[in-house]
């Protein structure tokens, strides 16, 4: 990505050869803070895109400016990904150097390169965000000023959207592969069979410990998608089988697979925390309680350098402390 001119050597630019680490120069002018700023907001944003909207300026302005810096410094800060870019070793040496002084001049002067008046934007499962995210996280946010949007989806889609600068975090079903992400294991989420009392009745109390998956030939399936993904990893890996058929109910919303269990529709799978209420009070019956149940991994997925910006680290912190209890 750096630019050099015909007959220029490594580490020789227009403006000089580049000396000393983060930033030093050897004889040459004091570095713009404009291209330091710009720099921050690429590191935190992990995007050209999202950092010009965090600096105010063009996407072509945001990418001249860097390359301005890389020059200087005689040395490449970003490795271009097909989404975003992922810092080098010098561009996280420089930010860990620049950004406290930067952020400190900024909080004097009222402005702001990181961002602390942009939402932060967050995104993951609808259930998830709703049923233990924003009830542990709305008002910490708000009492400390953080401007907090949220988003749904399918963990493929909000991902691309997180390397396209679209989102700031992203809670996924999945580790994501590559370094262009940066992916922390947030909590453990544990599936269990469940139904109403009147189908646990009809099914037989202790059936489906004795005889497997054949105790539920018959019993309608309500699930989340034709595809049956949740229900099909659990037929797998507790009664070692391949489930076949096709569900009675689907719902793109495990809420809505809970309501309809509930309501005596059949049987579903569903992550333990959803429905605890309703096993406590007995409107959903466990079918089996196996030694080794199917355990999924939630992840809190960001940007390489994201985290840096105050009010998106202080989500993030918030997030994986409350996490502990879910």
């Amino acid at each position: 990505m750096t630019d050099r001119k015909p007959g220029e050597r490594d580490g020789e630019q227009a403006g000089g050869q580049a000396g000393g680490r983060g930033g030093e120069q050897a004889g040459g002018p004091p570095l713009d803070l404009t291209l330091l700023r710009t720099f921050l907001a690429v590191h935190r944003s992990g995007s050209f895109t999202a950092a010009a909207r965090l600096v105010g300026l063009s996407q072509p302005t945001v990418t001249a400016q860097v390359r301005a810096l890389e020059r200087r410094l005689g040395r490449e800060l970003f490795a271009r990904l097909p989404r975003g870019v992922a810092p080098t070793a010098e561009a996280d040496a420089l930010a860990a150097r620049v950004a406290e002084p930067l952020d400190a001049l900024e909080a004097v002067t009222g402005r702001s390169s990181a961002g602390d008046t942009e939402p932060v934007r967050l995104a993951g499962p609808a259930e998830l965000l709703c049923v233990r995210v924003l009830p542990a996280l709305a008002a910490p946010v708000a009492e400390r000023g953080v401007v907090l949007r949220v988003a749904t989806g399918l963990t493929d889609e909000l991902l691309e959207g997180l390397r396209a600068g679209h989102h700031d975090l992203v809670i996924a079903t999945y580790r994501p592969r590559g370094r262009a992400l940066v992916a922390t294991p947030l909590m453990d989420e544990e599936f269990v069979l469940v139904a109403a009392p009147a189908w646990a009745e009809r099914i037989g109390a202790g059936r489906v410990a004795a005889e497997g998956a054949a105790a539920l030939r018959g019993v309608p399936l309500v699930a989340y998608a034709e595809d049956l993904p949740i229900t099909r990893r659990y037929w797998r890996h507790v009664f070692g089988t391949r489930l076949t058929g096709r569900a009675a109910v689907t719902v793109p919303d495990l809420r809505g697979v809970l309501a309809a269990v509930a309501a005596g529709a059949g049987v579903g799978v569903l992550p333990r925390y959803l429905c605890l209420e309703e096993l406590a009070a007995g409107t959903l019956v466990p079918l089996l309680s196996p030694e080794d149940p199917p355990i999924n991994t939630a992840y809190l997925v960001r940007r390489p350098g994201a985290a840096d910006h105050p009010h998106l680290a202080l989500v993030r912190e918030l997030l994986l402390r409350e996490a502990r209890h879910w």
